[in-house]
This record gives C-alpha cells, structure tokens and sequence, in this order.
C-alpha cells in the first residue's frame, strides 16, 4: 500500500525501517536470491504514494544496480536479484511496470491434471489434516472425476481441495458413530470400518450437483450453433439461437451482450446480405423478416471478440433452414468481407469442447500455431479443422444435403 514499504522510511520517522526489499536481502544472506512479489497486481496507486513507481526502479535491470533506500542511505545492487511476480490481471499493472517484465501465460489445468493433482497431493494432504488412516477413508478416481466436474467451476484446485476437506470431515463423523474413534479421539483398533466413496455415494457427502455440463445436441439443429467462450474460470461453450419471423427488416439482440459481440453480430449479417445470391436467399427477405438472436444464460454478462462466426452461421442456418451439425463447434471472430480472424484462450476452449462431447471444432487458420502448443491429451477425440473464410466454416458445420 505504502511507497516507503518499498524504498523504506526515512530515519526522521519515529520506528524508521528498511524496505522489504533490503529486508528480504538481510533474511536470504546473499546478494542473488530469487525474491517472489505475489499478487502484484493487487499495488495501490494513490495520491499520496506510488507505489508502481518505487517497484519500477527495483525491477529495471537497466537501473536496479544501484537501487537506494531511505532507511540505508547507501546504493545497493539488486542487479543480480531473480525477481518472479504473479498476478492474475495484467490490466491493472501500469504498463510502465508491465514493459519490464516478461510474460509467461500459466493456464488453467485439465481435468485429467487436476485429478492426479487431486490423487497424488490434495487427498492426502486432508487425510493428514482430519487425522485419517488411508485405510479409514478410500476416495475412487470417478468420485475425484465428478467433484471437477460437478461440484468445482475454476481453473486451479482450491474449490476442490475444499470439497475434499468436506468429505474428509463428513467421513471423520461417521466413523466416530460407527465406533472407530473413542471419546479421547484414540483409534479403536478392533472395529475395522473403511469408508470408499464412489460416484454412487457422492451426494451422500457433498449434496446435490452444482454444475451440470451442458453436452452436445443429439439432432442437428437449425439456428442453433455451439460457440466457445474463454471465462475467468476457464472454457465454456455458449449455445447460440436464431429465430426469424415475419416482420420489417428489425434485427434484435438478447442475452446481455457487450459491445464487441453486438458489433460481430451485425457485421455477421452485413455479410451474409453481401452475399445473399450465393445461398440464394430472396432479394426481400431482410426487408419482410425480423431476425433475433439470444444467448441463454441472460443474466450473466458476455462479451468477447471470438462468437463472430458462431452468430453468422446460426443466422445463415436460420434463414436458409439448413440444420447444423450437432457436434460441431466454434470459435472465431468475422469480418465484413467473411474473413476469420485468429482469437485466445484456446486450450480453455478445447478443453470446454471436450467435456460437452463436441467431435469437430472449427479454428481461425491463423491460430494454428497456439494448436500445436496444446497437449495431446486434450485434442485426443477432437477433429480441429482450420478456416479461413466464412465458406469454409459452413462447409464443416452445414449438413449435407
């Protein structure tokens, strides 16, 4: 909070110290420790200190050699000091600051990575917290596979170490009413109760299921399109509807959408008007319908440059009537012209795809690179087709005639 928690106070100040800087120096006894400044995105910036300011001259390598602190008086080499910073929002870090660091993007984890995370640390990490014998308490893999999926919505493991740490307590309870503690909180080695919970027993121990995963269409849909979409909390896939009706040309958006998604949508349908013959859509039909586009899900805020293609073919499927592919999904944005341009988040995304039992998703060519980055594990199953133009797009998601 405090500029002076950087460069310290000066020794007018009455319980004058040093910064935590040359503290960190004191405590570490060399002159090239690694120091970790965790959460720095989270400095304040106000009208009496600075603090991006003070940080900037300790992490310039260009000029921290000769870094000084009020406290000290004396210029002190930090050059050699491997500083790592985390934050989980790079927009609220000055860019100043952020022009100094480089960036390295650590994504969310897998659900196949969070159930050997889950397996091989958190489990008995809270085994030995609830003073529980692995003997008292077995946790299958399809338990551990039901928690991520539908009791936990994030891209780490904290919400599910903590339902782990439910359990654990839930099964302390019932092996103390099945006698195997004694009122000391002793064990009582002669009754022998070893608790398994499975993806049968689940709701006994956590309650009903809080996240359902909304999976793929049985049946080819027309004016209905799977998108995905990049959350805080990692991948989703966003269902995209249209419907036309009879009316004077209106074109209507609901679903609480931002200004970057209004703007794909009616650069989707600029598009589509552009080359109307070529779907051989009547020269009246925008004049004579009314078309409406909704994303479920209304009270939750959406926005985002990467439904564009998504809002294009659900509206070019609801004006022709050709149904789309149930298993296809999509991610990109679309210019007027029907280009697809290339967007983030992708291994989010693909992992969002997977877990609704999508088969196809539809990629801009141009992130063929960040595909390649993805691990196996993840595109294992996934057919990822590669689109330029908006032709291309529904040429994989159309049925066939």
């Amino acid at each position: 909070k405090d500029e002076a928690e950087i460069r310290g106070h000066r020794k007018t100040y009455v319980g004058a110290m040093p910064g935590r800087i040359i503290e960190g120096l004191k405590k570490a006894g060399t002159a090239n420790p690694l120091m970790l400044l965790d959460e720095i995105d989270k400095v304040s910036n106000d009208y009496k200190s600075d603090t991006a300011s003070a940080l900037l001259e300790v992490l310039d390598s260009e000029q921290n050699s000769h870094f000084t602190d009020h406290y000290i008086e004396m210029p002190v080499d930090l050059s050699k000091v491997l500083f790592i910073a985390t934050a989980n929002d790079l927009s609220t870090l000055s860019r100043p600051l952020l022009d100094r660091m480089e960036i390295i993007e650590v994504s969310g984890y897998s659900v196949n990575e969070k159930l050997h995370i889950a397996k091989e640390h958190l489990v008995g990490k809270q085994l030995r917290k609830n003073g529980l014998a692995t003997s008292l308490l077995k946790i299958s893999d399809s338990a551990l596979k039901h928690i991520i999926l539908g009791y936990t919505k994030e891209s780490g493991v904290r919400e599910l170490e903590r339902q782990i740490a439910k359990i654990c307590r839930k099964a302390v309870t019932k092996l103390y009413e099945a006698g195997v503690f004694n009122a000391d909180g002793t064990r009582n080695k002669e009754v022998k109760v070893c608790i398994r919970i499975t993806d049968k027993n689940l709701t006994d121990y956590l309650g009903n299921i809080k996240y359902k995963t909304d999976k793929a269409y049985k049946k080819p849909q027309v004016g209905i399109v799977r998108g995905l979409a990049w959350t805080s909390v990692g991948g989703d896939t966003l269902e995209i509807e249209v419907n036309i009706m009879p009316g004077k040309g209106e074109f209507q958006l609901t679903g609480q959408l931002g200004d970057v998604m209004k703007e794909s949508a009616q650069a989707g349908i600029s598009y589509i008007r552009s080359v109307s013959e070529e779907y051989h859509i009547p020269k009246k039909f925008f004049q004579e319908n009314d078309i409406h586009i909704h994303i479920p899900e209304g009270a939750v805020p959406k926005d985002g440059p990467s439904a564009g293609i998504t809002m294009a073919t659900a509206m070019v499927s609801a004006i022709t009537k050709v149904p789309v592919k149930a298993d296809v999904a999509m991610t990109g944005e679309i210019t007027l012209r029907g280009r697809v341009l290339p967007i983030g988040g992708l291994k989010e995304k693909t992992l969002a795809a997977k877990n609704a039992g999508i088969k196809t998703i539809c990629v801009p060519k141009k992130n063929e690179k960040d595909i390649d980055e993805i691990s196996p594990e993840i595109k294992k199953g996934l057919k990822i087709v590669f689109v330029e133009q908006m032709k291309d797009v529904l040429d994989v998601a159309f049925v066939k005639k």
